[in-house]
């Protein structure tokens, strides 16, 4: 992550061990998906219930390139059982597991078919990889360089992408400005 991850806790006091937790899970969530610019983690006690005990909230905010800010909040499940036996830990793990889920499915849009007859790919060739890093340019028809990311690459191995190689690819907003957001490399044509 480009950012250092953050933690709060609200209407509790910070605990080292629940800390713990919470960053063992953000370095999950970016081996999951590399390209994570920034986690933000709130661990919230809804109420002070002396009888039943408190009922804890956790919401993560994570940021990606291009697409802006994936949101996460996860409320208890099974509001009664948890009235009765609250744990803090279990709803830490609840929505990070959902972060994972929404993470993938992320992961799977970006993924989708990206040859033509879509009218939303163009073709280009990879101009230039980044020797022991994540990215490379495509260099477009109209002679600009688009920024990608290795886990931008659809069909193919980033490792085996070479400078000459024609790809397709779909052009999206960025950051910085527009990015190769799919990259595909076109099947070799039958003989």
């Amino acid at each position: 992550m480009d950012r250092p991850l953050e933690i709060a806790f609200h209407n509790m006091m910070p605990s080292a061990s629940l800390e713990a937790l919470i960053r063992q899970r953000a370095e999950k969530l970016e081996k999951h998906y590399g390209r994570l610019v920034g986690c933000r983690v709130s661990v919230e006690a809804l109420h002070r219930q002396h009888r039943t005990g408190n009922t804890y909230e956790c919401h993560i905010v994570l940021s990606m390139p291009g697409r802006g800010d994936l949101a996460v909040s996860r409320s208890p499940r099974r509001a009664r059982w948890n009235y009765a036996h609250p744990d803090i830990r279990v709803s830490i793990r609840e929505a990070f597991d959902a972060a994972e889920r929404q993470l993938e499915d992320h992961k799977d849009l970006l993924r989708t078919d990206t040859t033509p007859p879509n009218s939303a790919a163009l073709a280009g060739e990879v101009m230039l990889i980044e020797p022991g890093a994540d990215h490379g340019f495509v260099l477009t028809s109209t002679g600009s360089q688009l920024y990608f990311h290795r886990d931008s690459v659809t069909n193919a191995r980033f490792e085996d992408l070479r400078p000459g190689q024609r790809v397709h690819y779909v052009e999206e907003p960025g950051d910085a400005g527009p990015v190769a957001a799919k990259v595909r490399v076109p099947e070799p044509k039958p003989a």
